[in-house]
C-alpha cells in the first residue's frame, strides 16, 4: 500500500514539528488512539484500537524516527501487531514546509504493507481505511496545533467594547441632560455623534421662551388648604347670600 499527500496547517513550522514529537498530541490526533508513550528521544510506543471492515482488533506497536532535520523533515517507520487479525509495517517520509508566518505544508509519503487476516480483506477496503484514518488524523493535528490570532482580536475587542460601555461616574443615563463622562464624550465625538438635545415641552416650540399665564401666578394653597377649597367656599358665600337677599 502506498499513499502520499498534503495538508496545510494555519501554525507556525516549529510549532507543528514539535506537535509531531508530542506524545499527548499524538494520542489526541490518531483515530482509535488510546495511549502514546515516549520510549526514547526517537521512539514511541503505541496502542491503537482500529476496525477494517467486519472485523476490530488492537494493535500494539513501536514508532522510530530517523533521518531527523528539525523542523524540516524526519522518516518515520514501525511495526504493530493486531493478534490473530495480523499486523501492519510500513513508514513515512514527512517534510514540512514554511509558506507563510503562521502556515505550514506538511508533505507525506506512506508506505505500508499487511498480513495474516487482514491482508484477506483487500488492498480496495484497506487502502480506504487507511486514507480515512489520515483525512481525521491531519484534521484533528490540524486543529490541535493551530493558533487563532483571528479569535484572540475578537475575544479583546468585545472586551474592550464591554468596558467602555460600562456605566460609569459622570456619564449621562437615560433621560438625563447633564454632561457626558469626558471619554465618552470623545468617543461620541470621533464617531460623528452630537449630544442629544433636551426633550421638548409639549406644546412649545423648539427655542420659544416658557409661556406664562394668570392661573401659573395664583398660589398652591392658603393656610395649608388648596385653593379649589377656597374657591368652591366662596362660591357658596354668594349662593347663600342672594337667597337670603332675594327672598
Amino acid at each position: 500500500m502506498e499513499m502520499t499527500g498534503e495538508r496545510r496547517i494555519e501554525a507556525p513550522r516549529q510549532t507543528v514539528w514539535e506537535g509531531l514529537n508530542d506524545p499527548e498530541i499524538l494520542r489526541a490526533s490518531i483515530p482509535g488512539c488510546e495511549s502514546v508513550e515516549r520510549v526514547g528521544d526517537d521512539a514511541f510506543q503505541a496502542r491503537v484500537a482500529i476496525k477494517i471492515g467486519p472485523m476490530s482488533a488492537r494493535f500494539t506497536g513501536k514508532v522510530q524516527l530517523s533521518n531527523l532535520n528539525p523542523p524540516s523533515s524526519y522518516t518515520i517507520s514501525g511495526e504493530g501487531n493486531g493478534g490473530a487479525m495480523g499486523f501492519a509495517k510500513g513508514g513515512a517520509d514527512v517534510s514540512l514546509e514554511e509558506e507563510a508566518a503562521q502556515a505550514t505544508l506538511l508533505r507525506y509519503a506512506v508506505k505500508a504493507q499487511v498480513g495474516g487476516k487482514m491482508a484477506q480483506l483487500g488492498a480496495r477496503l484497506i487502502d480506504s481505511t487507511a486514507k480515512s484514518m489520515a483525512d481525521q488524523f491531519f484534521t484533528r493535528f490540524a486543529e490541535n496545533v493551530a493558533v487563532q490570532p483571528v479569535a484572540a482580536a475578537d475575544a479583546e475587542e468585545r472586551l474592550a467594547a464591554a468596558t467602555l460601555s460600562a456605566p460609569r461616574m459622570g456619564d449621562r443615563v437615560l433621560g438625563e441632560t447633564g454632561p457626558l463622562h469626558p471619554e465618552a464624550a470623545k468617543v461620541d465625538a470621533a464617531a460623528g455623534h452630537r449630544p442629544s438635545p433636551p426633550a421638548a415641552v409639549p406644546g412649545s416650540s423648539p427655542g420659544s421662551p416658557p409661556q406664562l399665564s394668570v392661573f401659573s401666578l395664583l398660589p398652591r394653597d392658603i393656610f395649608g388648604l388648596p385653593v379649589v377649597f377656597w374657591g368652591g367656599g366662596v362660591i357658596w358665600l354668594v349662593i347663600l347670600f342672594l337667597l337670603f337677599v332675594l327672598g
